[in-house]
């Protein structure tokens, strides 16, 4: 089996796909998976449930969810079930089953390889198929507990560096033009991310549109003045002064 959360929660068993329509298992399912291989405790899957105000028979309640999960894990030849009961709690065994979170991590760390040896055509097809396994937002309905939110949150975070390293992958290969659209919808919806700011105002340059470049570094530091109160960052200023001096060692070789 794989089991998908990188958007809605669901299981693919070959050409099969299959969720779980019960709100609180598939909150149960998502936290198993989230720590796939370690013990989660009744008292943390009591918070990702409940929060602050469990029912009186929380404890039998979870016993029961637990059981629907098994037999909604159950498959024919299997010798034995997905979900162990491990003091003080349980755990799901991955075993030969595959999450895809777990091949995100993987295409992540050849893609930070790759750039880090100057290979950024490999780098840019790497981290493509990372993001490729995006669906949606990460178990975006699910979030009420702990473990799912720091998980989104660290979902999310990894998403923008995937992001950012194949940009700048992208940016070495010399695809500047085809870029700045959607560093411009990148910048828009993270304002604050002033790698985003930097690439644009790269692409925008190297695309020969130094007032643009300069423009968008106007908007960058207007944004952070007015949000935090704190002037764009060294590598933002030095761009903008580079920019300013159309410093020749910002142009590629390959660039068009």
């Amino acid at each position: 089996m794989r089991y998908e959360i990188m958007g809605g929660l669901r299981v693919c068993d070959g050409e099969a796909v299959s969720v779980v329509s019960a709100r609180k298992m598939e909150t149960l399912l998502a936290v198993l998976l989230i720590r796939a291989g370690q013990v989660v405790t009744v008292s943390q899957f009591t918070a990702e449930l409940w929060g602050d105000t469990p029912p009186r028979r929380a404890t039998a309640a979870l016993h029961v969810y637990i059981s629907q999960l098994r037999k909604f894990l159950d498959r024919p030849g299997r010798t034995e079930n997905p979900i162990a009961t491990r003091s003080p709690g349980y755990l799901l065994r991955l075993g030969h089953d595959t999450l895809d979170v777990h091949e995100f991590q993987q295409l992540m760390t050849r893609g930070r390889a790759a750039m880090k040896r100057d290979r950024y055509e490999e780098a840019s097809a790497v981290l493509d198929g990372a993001l490729a396994l995006w669906r949606s937002p990460v178990l975006s309905e699910l979030r009420l507990g702990p473990i799912v939110n720091s998980f989104a949150a660290w979902a999310e975070e990894a998403r923008l560096e995937c992001i950012e390293m194949r940009m700048d992958a992208d940016l070495a290969l010399g695809s500047h033009r085809e870029l700045v659209s959607e560093l411009y919808s990148l910048t828009a919806e993270h304002p604050l991310r002033e790698a985003f700011h930097r690439q644009l105002m790269l692409a925008l340059y190297r695309s020969e549109r130094q007032s643009d470049a300069l423009r968008a570094y106007a908007n960058a530091r207007e944004t952070l003045n007015d949000e935090l109160g704190i002037e764009p960052g060294r590598v933002l200023r030095d761009l903008q002064r580079s920019i300013l001096l159309d410093d020749g060692r910002l142009d590629l070789a390959r660039a068009s």
